[in-house]
C-alpha cells in the first residue's frame, strides 16, 4: 500500500492510496464478540417500549332494541359515526351501514354530508 502525499489542502495530510476496513484477524474478531457478550450480560435484558393497545371495533351490534337505541341517539344534538363507532365499540363502517339504515326508515335526518363524514340528527330532536 503506497502513501500519498496530497498538497492541495491547506493542512498537510497522508492518504492512502486504495485503501479499505483492514481485515481482523481470527484472535481479533473472537476477542470482540465476547467483549460484545459481556457487555449485554452486564446491560441486562433490553427494556422494551409499551406500546399503547390498538382498539378492535366489533362487528356486532350492542344488545339493545331499536327503541332503546333510538332513546339514546335521540339524546344527541348531532349524530356521527364516529360517536356511535365508540360509544357502542363497533368499527366505523358498522356504525356508517347503521345510521344509513336509520335515515332510511326514517328514524333520524342528515342534516350535513362531505366527502368524509356525515351528520345526522334524530327527528324527534329537530
Amino acid at each position: 500500500m503506497q502513501q500519498v502525499f496530497i498538497s492541495a489542502s491547506p493542512s498537510l495530510s497522508w492518504v492512502e492510496e486504495m485503501g479499505g476496513a483492514k481485515k481482523r484477524t481470527l484472535a481479533q474478531a473472537e476477542k470482540q464478540q465476547t467483549q460484545a457478550r459481556s457487555e449485554e450480560k452486564k446491560q441486562g435484558t433490553p427494556k422494551s417500549k409499551t406500546v399503547a393497545e390498538k382498539k378492535v371495533g366489533s362487528i356486532d351490534l350492542p344488545d339493545q332494541t331499536e327503541k332503546e337505541l333510538m332513546a339514546e341517539l335521540s339524546k344527541m344534538r348531532a349524530i356521527t359515526p364516529y360517536q356511535v363507532a365508540s360509544r357502542y365499540n363497533v368499527k366505523m363502517s358498522v356504525a356508517k351501514n347503521l345510521l344509513s339504515k336509520m335515515e332510511q326508515r326514517g328514524h333520524i335526518k342528515m342534516v350535513s354530508r362531505n366527502a368524509n363524514v356525515k351528520i345526522y340528527t334524530a327527528i324527534g330532536a329537530a
